[in-house]
């Protein structure tokens, strides 16, 4: 926090646009809502726009091909915190008869937009190798 670092966004790489993500984020929050107040439609706005952005840096990993070993510990530390909110769904199913359905169609895209990450890093990362993805 004391030092000031360089910026190192590549422009010429870091291309995604997000207009495209909040857009459809608000979209969908109008649609998948349970009443239209604007808190509720804020709450299902910033839900969808949860599910979907780790978009941009999966473009970035795209593009380049490879990730430093923070980056994807951190990118999979991120999904595992979602995919853990499936068993807390359960859980409040049976335990509370409280059922979600904008937060668990949410957290089960966001859960797909990660598996194939997922399958990265297990199979490179948690063998000890570098993360890279197939050519």
């Amino acid at each position: 926090m004391t030092n000031k670092y360089k910026k190192n966004i590549k422009e010429d790489i870091d291309t995604f646009p997000i207009r495209y993500l909040v857009g459809g984020s608000i979209l969908l929050g109008l649609i998948f809502t349970r009443k239209y107040g604007i808190l509720e439609i804020l709450w299902t706005f910033s839900l969808w726009l949860e599910a979907v952005a780790i978009l941009p840096q999966l473009y970035i990993l795209q593009r380049t091909g490879e990730a430093e070993n923070i980056t994807s510990h951190y990118i999979f530390a991120l999904g595992l915190y979602r995919a853990l909110y499936i068993p807390n769904w359960i859980y409040r199913y049976f335990a509370e008869e409280h059922f979600d359905y904008i937060s668990v169609l949410a957290g089960l895209v966001q859960t797909a937009i990660y598996s194939d990450f997922f399958y990265i890093y297990y199979t490179k990362v948690m063998k000890g190798k570098k993360f890279e993805l197939p050519v």
